[in-house]
């Protein structure tokens, strides 16, 4: 696998506290992946590392197949949880002054500022200064000078923090556009759905320590339990509870329906077929929904973090 970032056995300590463990993470080149973990586990100071604003006690951190440099900063765009725009300056001349930082001539982060306030619509934000933002608007305003120099790799700490849902999509696109351009992202967060939606590859950090990272299908394959969601209405209820009881593992299910069915969850044996399970009920009901429950990324992070503890 082609990798644009390798850390290698990152460790981490402020006095007597540590922040990382021996962490090491492999990132697939024009991939999308997500550090997920509680507030307080590592993950912000991982990528701080990876920014060169914090030191590894020990450990390397690898770009593009060499040892990290301070040059590196140029090929990397981060965007902190906590923003840091000037709240005095106005929008237009703070992003040229930030874009000239990243080592655009003055004509290309002109250019490059003009197609990407045209293209999220703030165009008319241009004289106006950040205190005159709200959150989400001065969100987007970072947003875009995090992008501007078209990094190698892009660093994304809470990315929508602070959007509301329709701004939030908006945000969502345009990663997964980066992406398709050509673009590495990582992103943090504690926001589930946000790595089930964007991600290829996730790993876990707990406590200062990775419980577990992959692909997101892998990872969400290996937690799963064979267990299928059923909803049907049986020619003889009593009589097929008893059969399924006596082979299968069932439960009480709970899922939305408009049909007035028995809601079951059925669990079988990892060498049984779903599909001998379906040909049985159809001869004993009328099936309405069959669905294998696949887990959440929410669910496997409960399970590895209860499990840890």
């Amino acid at each position: 696998m082609d990798n644009l970032l390798v850390a290698e056995n990152i460790c981490k300590q402020f006095g007597n506290f540590t922040a990382l463990n021996n962490v090491s993470i492999n990132i697939p080149r024009e991939s999308i992946f997500g550090l997920l973990g509680p507030n307080g586990a590592g993950k912000t100071t991982f990528l701080r590392i990876i920014n060169q604003i914090t030191m590894p006690d020990s450990g390397v951190v690898y770009l593009d197949g060499k040892a990290l440099h301070p040059n590196d900063v140029g090929h990397i765009g981060y965007l902190p949880e906590e923003r840091g725009l000037y709240k005095s300056m106005r929008v237009g001349e703070q992003a040229l002054y930030l874009a000239r930082l990243k080592g655009l001539t003055k004509a290309e982060a002109k250019e490059q500022l003009d197609y990407w306030f045209t293209k999220l619509d703030i165009k008319h934000w241009w004289d106006k200064k950040i205190q005159e933002l709200s959150k989400g608007m001065a969100q987007k305003v970072q947003f875009v000078i995090t992008v501007l120099h078209r990094p190698k790799l892009l660093i994304f700490d809470e990315p929508f923090s602070g959007f509301d849902p329709v701004n939030a999509d908006l945000i969502k696109n345009e990663i997964l556009q980066l992406r398709k351009e050509g673009a590495t992202i990582l992103f943090s967060t504690h926001r589930m759905e946000s790595v089930e939606e964007l991600c290829d590859y996730m790993a876990l950090i707990h406590e200062s320590n990775k419980l577990l990272d992959g692909k997101v299908d892998d990872i969400k394959r290996a937690h799963k339990t064979n267990t299928f969601e059923v909803g049907m209405n049986p020619f003889n209820e009593n009589e097929l509870l008893a059969e399924l009881k006596s082979n299968f593992k069932v439960g009480k299910a709970q899922f939305k329906s408009l049909a007035d069915d028995l809601k079951l969850s059925i669990q079988i044996k990892p060498n049984e077929s779903p599909n001998d399970l379906l040909q049985y009920l159809i001869t004993k009901s009328r099936v309405n929904h069959f669905v294998e429950v696949v887990p959440s990324v929410n669910d496997i992070f409960i399970k590895t973090v209860t499990r840890n503890e």
